[in-house]
């Protein structure tokens, strides 16, 4: 059950239960408020993992396989914030971060083509495979990739108000538009409403709690409310400026991350943890600041990798079938990915897939302007490498392949 707000010096938590009460998975404007705060006043919000607890800590990605992702993401809320109202600027600053103290540990996955995809899957004909990280203060190491050890950016992955009812409309109907134009796509364009898995952690009267769940969006794409945007820097020491839609804001957060690239291909390290924040309004924000999506202030806490090896990409798909595109920053982007996978022979394809992602890389338009080729680069810190036999610049000799073992992979062996 939740704390509620008052006049306290010490913060309150919003608490989610043994029996799931203060979740949802989905965004609607009629999910009631599980908890409220003033503005200004600290207070602590316990997640979940993004997907509910499906994956374990163990040595095999059946978990990930079988995954029901009808039932992401969980996030913790709605927290409805006194005196904010449609048209503010509801701003919160992010203050901590941390995984719970009994779970220090995340997963990073590879999901099934069918079940999941992700940016590679067509390439990869992905299989589900994953990798185990233990969280020491922090850092993370991970006996699926051994040999790394990285300093972690932990994050929400997934941090947003409540859209109105207006605006939800026009999200379905617009990702309705695009699911039509290719039905069958795998994986799909985009996920229309479900009931199927959809959870409203409330007693609601079941009219509502049917309409919420027949019309509630899903939570996996970020949107004008902010949602699932993933941004690696949105760490400790952050400010973000969300747009309002309807009173009280109704702030939903979850999906922590300890780590992650700065595009993710397959699930940065996800974890289950507090999140310790505070919030403030600007009234009239969304007409003063033209906001038609979320701003942010990222952290000044960043681990510093200064030796990096850079990938180039460009708007040619060299990986596949050759085809020039014009102007193409996602093609270019994946091919500049695709390139550090295939240089970093030392280890299993998939070590590597589930290494970048999680990992602290960053990746930079280099030019947008020079047709018919975007140019986009990949950035790999030498400094993740811990042993001093794993040396990935270029040699005469070429590159010496290591025994790194693998990823948790299948029980069937299928990768």
């Amino acid at each position: 059950m939740a704390t509620q707000a008052n006049s306290v010096p010490h913060p309150i938590l919003v608490e989610v239960s043994d029996q799931q009460k203060g979740l949802h998975n989905r965004w609607h404007p009629d999910i009631p408020a599980y908890a409220s705060v003033k503005p200004g006043q600290v207070f602590k919000v316990q997640c979940v993992d993004w997907t509910g607890a499906q994956i374990g800590n163990n040595d095999f990605s059946d978990d990930i396989k079988n995954i029901d992702l009808t039932k992401i993401h969980n996030l913790s809320g709605p927290i409805a914030v006194e005196g904010a109202e449609p048209g503010d600027c509801l701003v919160v600053d992010i203050l901590d971060v941390t995984p719970f103290e009994k779970m220090p540990w995340g997963y990073t996955g590879i999901f099934e083509l069918e079940n999941g995809g992700g940016l590679f899957a067509r390439e990869f004909n992905s299989k589900a495979a994953k990798a185990i990280w233990d969280f020491k203060g922090i850092y993370a190491t991970s006996r699926h990739i051994p040999g790394v050890r990285f300093a972690g950016v932990s994050h929400p992955g997934l941090i947003g108000t409540a859209p109105s009812a207006e605006l939800l409309a026009i999200w379905n109907e617009r990702e309705r538009g695009l699911i039509a134009q290719e039905p069958s796509a795998v994986p799909a364009l985009a996920f229309a409403p479900e009931t199927k898995g959809a959870y409203i952690g409330q007693d609601l009267d079941p009219a509502v709690e049917k309409k919420i769940k027949s019309e509630g969006a899903r939570t996996i794409p970020g949107r004008e409310h902010g949602g699932n945007c993933d941004i690696k820097n949105l760490s400790r020491g952050s400010r973000c400026y969300f747009p309002v839609f309807i009173e009280g804001a109704n702030l939903s957060v979850g999906d922590l991350h300890f780590s992650q690239g700065d595009m993710s291909f397959c699930g940065a390290i996800e974890m289950a943890g507090i999140i310790t924040l505070s919030t403030s309004i600007i009234k009239g924000g969304v007409e003063k600041f033209a906001l038609k999506q979320p701003i942010f202030l990222p952290s000044p806490v960043d681990p510093m990798y200064s030796a990096k090896l850079i990938f180039e990409g460009i708007s040619v798909d060299y990986h596949g079938d050759g085809k020039q595109y014009n102007m193409d920053a996602t093609v270019a982007y994946k091919q500049a990915a695709l390139n550090t996978i295939a240089y970093l022979m030392k280890v299993s394809r998939e070590q590597a897939y589930l290494l970048l992602s999680a990992a602290p890389v960053e990746s930079h338009v280099g030019a947008i302007v020079d047709s018919p080729n975007a140019c986009v680069t990949l950035a790999l810190p030498l400094g993740i490498f811990e042993h001093a036999s794993i040396d990935i610049l270029p040699k005469e000799e070429g590159l010496k392949k290591l025994d790194f073992g693998q990823c948790a992979i299948r029980s069937d062996g299928v990768v």
